[in-house]
């Protein structure tokens, strides 16, 4: 794995973008956060430059104007540059029907957001351990120079 690649948060809500920043911190998050306010930005950043170095995990929210989380998580899958990117869905969705899709697409992980400031720091915090210390990604293709 190289070294702490950046996080990207796909979020359109500022208030859920800056807790999330919040409790990155508070848990001693070293890592650069993007964040990026719809799903147009996210395939944009992720898909257009392929010099561009790809982020160390994806948080994506479901509900976004322009390109749903969905819509993203079927084109990250979809190419072969960013196919094993980690993809964590952290949505407010308690449908089944968005927990079994985004498996289906390739999700690694679905969290739903916990509405109580404390609880959603301390899900955050726990997110960040285990996809930046415990888990071992597999290595994702080199970026290629422009």
């Amino acid at each position: 794995m190289s070294t702490r690649r950046h996080i990207l948060l796909v979020e359109d809500n500022p208030d859920d973008a800056e807790l999330t920043r919040i409790a990155l911190e508070e848990g001693g998050l070293v890592n650069q956060l993007i964040w990026l306010k719809d799903g147009a930005e996210a395939l944009a950043h992720l898909l257009d430059d392929p010099a561009r170095e790809l982020p160390e995990l994806v948080l994506l929210d479901l509900k976004m104007p322009r390109v749903g989380g969905l819509e993203v998580l079927r084109r990250i899958r979809g190419d072969a540059r960013t196919r094993r990117l980690p993809v964590v869905i952290l949505t407010t969705s308690s449908e089944d029907v968005d927990l079994i899709d985004s498996y289906d697409l390739g999700a690694n992980s679905y969290v739903r957001k916990p509405v109580d400031f404390d609880q959603f720091t301390r899900a955050v915090q726990q997110l960040k351990l285990y996809w930046l210390v415990l888990n071992e990604a597999p290595p994702l293709p080199r970026s290629s120079p422009s």
